[in-house]
């Protein structure tokens, strides 16, 4: 096919399945919702498989009812399924497309209190929301087209450097898109989580307490701009940037009789 038509055809479909998210930011959607709750889906079923879901049915509940306050506030009538894994090495926990959260027994280490465990479902929720999944995959396809006809035009320029030069071209879109765009969505899911937690009841401050207290537990980070995710310190000062209005939710909440007693 020619170059110029590969072109073409490329720009009209990646113009046409642009989207905005939640929070109005423009971003690529190749992939349907229902395919990705299929792959959500298929990803879950095999994650449990992998690792086994913990045996504390106290703890279970517990995660169980600030997911549940947290799902709540959804619209839809997706039903959510949620697995407590037991991995205490994994400080970590993910929402999937299709209705699925998991959370490692690791987290609850770190995350003190009910407030800190329901800033991390939210955020994982608001990936989901955000259809964040879609628009990696969708940005990481769209990087390949890129790159296939960045090597065809610095193959048809006859440069005795093809090699140097598309490796370099790959490092280009390695750091100045798709890193970066992975730190936009991190940022959005940070302000949708926010708003969540405030709605369904729990503090908005428990937010900012959970990353001093990822802070505190150590472990390098590199450097933000070779990161996919914000430096602990850019997330807290994002989330105290919004913290005002995120109070003023809480005690509407509050007010309307929303509040969680989970542990």
């Amino acid at each position: 096919m020619n170059k110029s038509l590969i072109v073409v055809l490329s720009f009209a479909v990646m113009t046409l399945s642009c989207t905005t998210s939640p929070t109005g930011k423009s971003q690529l959607q190749l992939v349907s919702e229902s395919r990705m709750a299929q792959m959500g889906a298929d990803a879950y079923e095999q994650l449990k498989e992998e690792t086994p879901v913990t045996k504390d049915q106290q703890v279970t509940e517990y995660v169980n009812c600030v997911a549940s306050a947290i799902t709540a506030e959804l619209e839809g009538d997706t039903t959510w399924e949620v697995s407590l894994f037991d991995d205490d090495k994994q400080v970590n926990a993910f929402a999937l497309p299709g209705g699925k959260i998991g959370v490692y027994t690791g987290l609850l280490g770190v995350a003190d209190n009910q407030d800190q465990l329901a800033s991390v479902i939210g955020h994982e929720v608001g990936h989901v929301l955000a259809r964040h999944g879609s628009a990696r995959y969708s940005a990481n396809l769209a990087s390949q087209v890129g790159l296939l006809l960045g090597a065809v035009a610095i193959g048809e320029s006859g440069s005795d450097n093809t090699g140097l030069a598309v490796a370099a071209l790959g490092l280009g879109v390695q750091f100045g898109i798709l890193l970066p765009y992975g730190r936009s969505h991190e940022s959005e899911a940070d302000g949708i989580g926010l708003d969540l937690m405030a709605r369904a009841g729990f503090d908005p401050r428990g937010s900012v307490a959970l990353w001093q207290n990822m802070s505190a537990e150590g472990g390098s980070q590199p450097p933000e701009f070779l990161s996919t995710h914000p430096s602990h310190e850019t997330r807290i000062d994002d989330l105290n940037a919004g913290m005002d209005k995120a109070l003023q939710t809480y005690e509407q909440a509050q007010a309307q009789g929303k509040k969680p007693q989970c542990g």
